[in-house]
């Protein structure tokens, strides 16, 4: 049995999760809670850190902001594809209007904006709203390994 690290969506807690039973809707050691919830999470300046460095999983991650038309559009395409695509990929949406750092931090200079972080680091990147055919095609041509 090979361990992979998951954090917990709620609590924020590293779990360590037997690879063949990631799909077995493992639940936090801490909060007992799911640590997969088949929709993106919300993340901020509390949580960024552990959320992208603490996953072993790949973390996709959405940045937009609540005035922007394609990104409402987008939006549930991107929880659809949570839906279809965790255990194996984490989904997380950034509001970059309410933590402008960590939007300057990463250069986003238009929304919506993917970013896909393997162990904490940004391995591949796109701009703009994504139909689910599009988006699923563009997670699968990935580089994660």
């Amino acid at each position: 049995m090979n361990p992979i690290q998951i954090t917990c969506p709620n609590c924020n807690v590293a779990n360590r999760v037997p690879e063949e039973r990631i799909g077995d809707k493992p639940q936090c050691g801490k909060c007992k809670k799911p640590l997969f919830l088949g929709k993106p999470l919300d993340l901020h300046p509390g949580n960024v850190n552990a959320v992208l460095g603490k996953n072993y999983i790949p973390v996709l991650v959405d940045c937009w902001a609540s005035w922007c038309g394609p990104c409402k559009s987008f939006a549930p395409v991107f929880e659809q594809a949570a839906g279809i695509f965790e255990p194996g990929f984490r989904f997380a949406k950034l509001d970059t209007e309410a933590a402008p750092s960590i939007a300057e931090r990463w250069a986003i200079r238009s929304i919506p904006t993917l970013i896909l972080f393997k162990q904490g680091k940004e391995i591949q990147r796109a701009s703009g709203a994504m139909s689910l055919p599009q988006l699923q095609q563009w997670l699968r041509a990935a580089n994660i390994n």
